[in-house]
């Protein structure tokens, strides 16, 4: 990642020995954030959960260049301890029960994770005293079902179903804890991420470079329909980048930043492409139409995020997605040849 390069604000210090913590650091986000913070020597702590031996995480072995602090978000006096023993200035909360699936199924623990363990991150950082900068990863879902698209950040948070709920609560606890306590927190709200090193297969980018490489028609949940947003995870990093300096700066607080390509495709579009840039187009995607509780079109505009940080996409979609399926060819080809 050594072409991500970001700390033009000239109020920005850098990352050099700076405290930083970074929940869900296992996640594809989390992995490539604390690769990049990694690389720039940043003191960083990360949050554990689940260990997931083939994740890009430990295939890096990150595990063995940070501090790793093993636990669960709802569990604040966890929380509050790392926050004071490792001394953390800079506060990247990602971790999250991401599935709407599982939200779906599982409402409580989704609530749990995204909501009660975003209010013990903000809690945690109004006590310390010490926190000058917390990103709060929200979501395009949290805006829910909107007349008018694509989202801008004025929009009213109205998600409906568990998980667009989970996020819309999240980021509300945000914009709370600046308002009321001055907590020195910024909000992203993004489209899909993808990249190399997302082993959740149920995604729908991960899980369609599977199928092909397996000789299998990709399979489709929803009717294909659905326009979705896709930002790769180089150009996520940046995002986070950015706007963690704007608010180590005394900038930003309280605010929230779309980031996207802005350039939407549908679930079949994005399907279809994938397969002519792996040279099977002979592998017709299957449409189930069995999806359920999902926002029929989201995506988001970035003027705000071009305007305040000067963030801008690097990565068109079809170079994103070289690049993704390169990496899972490789991944692949390490496990032996095979996929599964």
């Amino acid at each position: 990642m050594e072409d991500l390069e970001v700390g033009d604000d000239m109020e920005f210090d850098g990352w050099k020995n700076r405290r930083v913590l970074v929940t869900g650091c296992t996640g594809l986000l989390g992995a490539w954030l604390t690769e990049w913070l990694v690389q720039r020597q940043a003191d960083v702590v990360g949050l554990v959960r689940d260990g997931i031996p083939k994740s890009y995480f430990y295939r890096l072995g990150l595990d063995k260049q940070i501090m790793a602090v093993h636990g669960t978000l709802e569990d604040y006096a966890l929380i509050e301890r790392t926050l004071n023993e490792y001394r953390i200035e800079t506060v990247y909360h990602l971790a999250a029960q991401t599935q709407v699936g599982i939200a779906n199924d599982n409402p409580l623990s989704t609530f749990s994770a995204n909501i009660q363990g975003t209010w013990n991150i903000l809690e945690a950082a109004r006590r310390s005293g010490r926190v000058k900068a917390v990103v709060v990863a929200s979501s395009d879902k949290a805006y829910g079902i909107q007349a008018e698209l694509p989202y801008h950040e004025d929009a009213p948070l109205a998600g409906c179903h568990p998980y667009d709920v989970s996020k819309s609560c999240g980021d509300l606890l945000a914009h709370t804890y600046w308002h009321t306590y001055g907590v020195p927190v910024a909000v992203t709200r993004c489209g899909n991420f993808y990249g190399p090193g997302d082993l959740n297969f149920e995604r729908l980018v991960p899980g369609t470079i599977r199928s092909v490489l397996d000789g299998q028609s990709p399979v489709i949940r929803s009717d294909g329909t659905m326009k979705r947003d896709y930002v790769y995870i180089k150009d996520a990093v940046m995002a986070y980048a950015l706007l963690a300096e704007k608010v180590l700066a005394g900038k930003g607080h309280g605010e929230a930043y779309n980031f996207s390509n802005e350039s939407p495709v549908t679930v079949l579009e994005m399907t279809t492409l994938i397969g002519r840039l792996m040279g099977r187009e002979d592998l017709k995607p299957v449409i189930l139409n069995t999806a359920t509780n999902e926002i029929p079109d989201q995506y988001l505009s970035a003027d705000k995020a071009r305007r305040d940080l000067g963030w801008k996409p690097q990565y068109t979609l079809e170079q994103g997605l070289q690049e993704t399926i390169a990496g899972y060819r490789e991944f692949f080809s390490q496990k032996g040849g095979r996929s599964r």
